[in-house]
């Protein structure tokens, strides 16, 4: 992956606002994958008796992580959005513990790229959510 892309693929993250609310961090990114972490923050607590992170913030990291992955591949220009995103939630993620999203493109078209992606708390042996979903490629 050219430096560019990276450079791109962050910066585009770095500007959505919801990214920068949820203090989205990437933490990895190159051909195809990316990931990123969110830190785990009492103002998206979904659940007030158990202090568990609402799901829609979990569903916006895997979202956001899927959207960086299709921009970081080589055969993709800089540009995507989300066609199609299903979520399967595994189990509450750990109150206390950041939440981190990887994300990879396992096939790309001529318009469409497929992603998968698991989110995990501390204990990445059990994750959080998996996700599969359909970005568009634009411009190809």
């Amino acid at each position: 992956m050219t430096v560019d892309k990276a450079k791109i693929a962050r910066q585009f993250i770095q500007t959505i606002p919801h990214s920068k609310a949820l203090g989205m961090e990437i933490t990895a990114l190159g051909d195809g994958m990316a990931e990123i972490s969110m830190p785990y923050d009492e103002r998206f607590i979904g659940d007030p008796k158990t202090g568990v992170i609402h799901g829609g913030a979990v569903s916006a990291l895997m979202d956001t992580c899927g959207g960086a992955a299709v921009m970081s591949h080589p055969d993709a220009p800089a540009g995507t959005a989300t066609i199609d995103l299903r979520i399967d939630y595994m189990r509450a993620a750990t109150p206390g513990q950041a939440i981190t999203a990887r994300a990879e493109v396992y096939h790309i078209t001529r318009s469409v790229a497929f992603v998968r992606a698991t989110a995990c708390d501390d204990d990445t042996d059990r994750p959080v959510a998996t996700a599969t979903g359909a970005f568009t490629v634009e411009g190809r």
